[in-house]
């Protein structure tokens, strides 16, 4: 093996923090400034010290090779791109005040890149002229960029990050699914290498577009994600992709509508003690505007109205909720008091729960009143079923009917089959086997490089600090010199033959600091392997723990050098 220098940490820029940043709300924010590998520079903009630009470079490494196993090619693009491509395809309005934009001296419009797909397409457009030069599959490592309204959480959601993206091109259908199929498979080869505990889990396009996608959800406390889980099948998701079948009942034997009396009661709560009826018999009905027209969401009383749910099916359009002036503008428009029946302009859609033939208390329209019976395609028609709910723990599998389970996750990677989306607005085409025109399809496929550090000191991390897996630590053992000379020296020698074995070495040579504090810097540090030479460094003895497990054990100079070398 080669031999690798040595790093010491008394040449190391980096320093250590007993205290958690004032700013910090996850772990891996916390821990990741303490330990002294990253540091704010702005707002969502962070740079990588020495020991995190290790664990960053050993992911790409990792990201690198089963990219390229699967027979792609790595390019790097530029960051700062042109705004036509992003007109063609709608996404330089779509993303909206997430993007970055700039101009250059001569008034040109830029951006800086969120993904490369245009430009991507661009690329195989100028290069690739017949299905001879296709499938390939392209990918870059890069730094991508986001204008996030609340950067938060350290490196976890940044405006600058590190990711790897990835581009099938294909002439048939057939040939994206089995590009989707190789990532797919390649990114489970990288999350175990990497040591994450993840999920595959279908999700939505949003943004990008195209049809099936799913996403590797990695499960943790500081997770942004929601997703589902069910204990009795394979079945998993975000919960922004859980649609519900539309079951129609029979509605024919339910009275006619009726008007009650109800006053002061313009929340469901308020409505459902009035009336001594659970908030799942009324029906909860939210105005929004979308791109200024409004539009009336209709959910059961006992459910909230995701409106992540609501802006991605209305994208690229402006969904914000009515105010006080809108309301006023439109007296038939009865605060607390909405129902469907009779409403006019007004688009209606509504959650398959609220199912044709089904039954309910609602807004009369008029203060200080609700209409029973209300029947769902009698009294009032649906223009359009959409699931708009917040996804409950207990709800049913859609695919077995069993409890679903939520948890929190952090998405670490994205794979979309985008289909001819990019294509057809850039006009990607190929001549075929018969010498006509073949529109290219295209995957598209994401990994959060910097995000997958976050990630993994979120799950790996204990009550002591950061514990790395060996695959993506900064070094594989890391030598504590206790503090006197001999133990320094005993340090020294040791660091400098493993590190002529290939093993690489982050030594704590410090004077004057305790050995307190190194042991203690050890562990929040958190290399695999901690060797000391401590208190029987004169008799050539050391201490070697399992920085994971705990476990210690005390051998000779010669025996840890072949333990660690082995």
């Amino acid at each position: 093996m080669a031999n690798v220098p040595v790093q010491r940490m008394s040449q190391l820029m980096a320093k250590t923090l007993r205290d958690d940043p004032a700013d910090a709300e996850v772990l891996s924010h916390k821990l990741l400034v303490r330990a002294g590998y990253v540091r704010r520079t702005a707002a969502g903009i962070w740079s990588w010290l020495p020991l995190g630009k290790r664990v960053l470079a050993n992911v790409e490494r990792v990201v690198r090779e089963e990219m390229d196993a699967i027979g792609a090619q790595e390019v790097l693009l530029p960051a700062i791109l042109p705004r036509e491509p992003y007109d063609a395809t709608g996404r330089w309005d779509e993303y909206g005040p997430e993007l970055f934009r700039l101009q250059d001296r001569k008034g040109g419009d830029y951006l800086l890149g969120p993904t490369h797909e245009e430009i991507f397409t661009l690329l195989v457009k100028d290069q690739a002229s017949s299905y001879k030069d296709l499938p390939v599959i392209l990918y870059q490592i890069q730094n991508k960029y986001r204008d996030e309204a609340r950067p938060r959480a350290g490196i976890l959601r940044g405006r600058e990050f590190l990711m790897k993206d990835s581009y099938s091109f294909d002439t048939e259908d057939e040939g994206l699914a089995k590009s989707y199929a190789l990532h797919r498979e390649a990114y489970q080869r990288i999350f175990a290498r990497l040591g994450l505990d993840y999920r595959i889990c279908a999700a939505t396009a949003g943004a990008m577009g195209g049809s099936k996608s799913e996403e590797f959800l990695a499960p943790a406390e500081a997770g942004e994600d929601t997703f589902a889980d069910c204990p009795n099948c394979d079945f998993a998701a975000n919960t922004e992709a859980i649609t519900y079948e539309l079951k129609p009942v029979d509605g024919s034997d339910v009275p006619a509508a009726e008007d009650i009396p109800t006053p002061d009661t313009p929340t469901i709560e308020t409505l459902a003690a009035h009336l001594g009826v659970p908030a799942s018999a009324t029906l909860k009905n939210l105005l929004v505007k979308v791109d200024g027209e409004i539009v009336a969401v209709g959910v059961p009383g006992d459910r909230e109205v995701d409106m992540d749910k609501v802006e991605a099916h209305f994208a690229p359009a402006v969904v914000e909720l009515v105010t006080e002036a809108d309301f006023a503008a439109r007296p038939d428009l009865v605060r607390g008091y909405v129902g469907p029946q009779g409403l006019d302009k007004v688009t209606y859609i509504a959650d398959p729960r609220v199912a044709p033939g089904t039954a309910w208390i609602t807004g009369a329209n008029k203060t200080g009143t609700h209409t029973k019976n209300v029947v769902a395609g009698r009294d009032f028609e649906v223009g359009e079923y959409v699931d708009v709910v917040v996804v409950q723990e207990g709800d049913p599998c859609p695919k077995c009917g069993t409890g679903l389970v939520l948890d929190r996750a952090i998405e670490i990677g994205h794979i979309f089959q985008l289909g001819r989306k990019y294509a057809d607005a850039l006009k990607l085409d190929v001549l075929g086997q018969n010498g006509k025109p073949v529109r290219v399809t295209m995957g598209s496929y994401g990994i959060g490089v910097s995000r997958a550090v976050a990630a993994l000191a979120e799950q790996s991390a204990d009550d002591k600090g950061l514990c790395w897996p060996k695959e993506v630590a900064p070094a594989d053992v890391h030598v504590v010199a206790a503090g006197k000379a001999l133990q320094t020296e005993l340090a020294l020698d040791i660091s400098g033959k493993l590190a002529e074995a290939g093993v690489r070495v982050l030594v704590d040579d410090r004077a004057g600091v305790s050995p307190g504090v190194k042991f203690t810097d050890s562990e929040l540090i958190g290399v695999p392997q901690i060797l000391v030479a401590g208190r029987r460094a004169a008799e050539g003895v050391v201490e070697l723990k399992d920085r994971r497990t705990g476990e210690r054990e005390e051998l000779t100079v010669e025996e840890a050098i072949a333990r660690l070398t082995a």
